[in-house]
């Protein structure tokens, strides 16, 4: 059995190299090739192409890579019409996924969406190209299964690998011992995972963090860095806004040791989200932009939420500021919350009990190996006449 992933998100090639894991456990002679990246390889994909190092948000910054997307595209055709996969798995990435999707269709080979696009939030249109090219959806949520099915899409209801993962890793004990010997408050700074989302946000953050460290003169600000291109990101920042004296210090890739350390959160909207809700550490949820990005998020968008928490629960567990243009109502609003958090006790129990009934709510175990075991009892037992090249 050869399996052929498309996965251009950071989070995506984590959920995913969890899931070559389980079907691995299953089919241990499975072949797995992928658009990817490095977590899949690690876990034994052939990455093609580690295409996650052009995880890109907005038109805006889609526009200079055009070319090269194209170019992508061209070569995933080619590998799907030689190699002929038994079937493909998209993870999110839509705007370079339908393109895969609709060639893959073209070839008669099953095309599976796992965790697929928030199309009930920002596109609904484009539920046609669901029901035109995919053949089954794999919903990470529960209301997302029935808005698929009510329209016409064979899903499967897996949930989300987030709090499988969350569960099951192991954490840096020294970090955690670190971090709560540093200070009497710890506001965790989560700046995204994708370098225009540092560069919008972080600034901003940075305001935010002195005007706390003013206040709550015994606090740190922990920043949970994705890569080392953002650590040096954020240390220039750092250093434009003469910051170097604030209680920052920059970790790589401990974005749980942070969420756990933290008594609460200032963070940039993404999936993180569910591991702040997974850990139950309350989080204000900030998201700059640029005008252009703003406005058309503001004609397409369907919904009132950023964050997954609120999305699920219908209702704002996490404030969040969609914030353009001058920051300085946002920050004064954010410093309020942060600073109530921090002096009152009370306020900030309430915020954690609020993702504690959620969870115990929405999650279930066993994410991973339900989308394992929905992939090999699709593929195993409805398999479909591939077209001729």
């Amino acid at each position: 059995m050869h399996l052929f992933f498309s996965v251009g998100e950071p989070s995506g090639d984590q959920h995913t190299a969890h899931l070559i894991h389980e079907i691995r456990n299953r089919r241990p002679d499975a072949r797995f090739s992928a658009f990817g990246g490095p977590e899949m390889q690690a876990a034994g994909c052939e990455l093609e192409v580690r295409l996650t190092d052009y995880a890109v948000m907005g038109i805006f910054s889609v526009l200079p890579l055009i070319f090269k997307f194209i170019q992508l595209l061209k070569q995933a055709g080619q590998f799907l019409e030689t190699q002929r996969p038994d079937a493909v798995i998209l993870v999110d990435f839509p705007g370079f996924n339908w393109w895969i999707a609709k060639k893959a269709k073209s070839l008669g080979i099953p095309v599976f969406y796992y965790l697929p696009p928030q199309l009930w939030a920002w596109a609904p249109w484009r539920i046609r190209r669901v029901r035109k090219n995919i053949d089954y959806v794999l919903s990470g949520l529960q209301f997302e299964k029935q808005w698929y099915e009510s329209r016409g899409v064979k899903v499967d209801y897996t949930g989300h690998p987030f709090f499988d993962e969350v569960a099951s890793r192991s954490l840096d004990q020294g970090v955690l011992d670190e971090l709560s010997q540093s200070g009497e408050k710890i506001v965790g700074i989560l700046p995204g995972s994708r370098t225009s989302e540092v560069n919008y946000n972080f600034p901003v953050m940075l305001r935010i963090i002195r005007q706390l460290s003013q206040q709550f003169p015994n606090s740190v600000f922990p920043v949970a860095c994705y890569k080392e291109s953002h650590r040096e990101l954020c240390k220039k920042w750092i250093e434009q806004q003469a910051a170097t004296d604030l209680p920052i210090k920059l970790y790589l890739k401990k974005s749980s040791e942070v969420i756990e350390a933290a008594q609460c959160c200032l963070m940039v909207s993404g999936s993180i989200s569910l591991e702040l809700l997974a850990r139950k550490t309350p989080a204000v949820v900030i998201y700059r932009s640029h005008w252009g990005m703003y406005v058309m998020a503001n004609l397409l968008i369907t919904c009132k939420y950023m964050s997954l928490p609120n999305l699920i629960a219908n209702r704002e567990l996490m404030p969040e500021f969609p914030s353009v243009g001058s920051p300085e109502k946002d920050i004064a609003k954010i410093n309020a919350i942060l600073s109530d958090w921090l002096c009152t006790p009370l306020s900030l129990e309430r915020a954690r009990n609020r993702l504690i009934s959620l969870y115990q709510e929405t999650v279930i175990p066993g994410a991973s190996a339900q989308a394992a075991e929905s992939i090999l009892r699709h593929v195993e037992t409805e398999p479909q006449q591939k077209v001729a090249a």
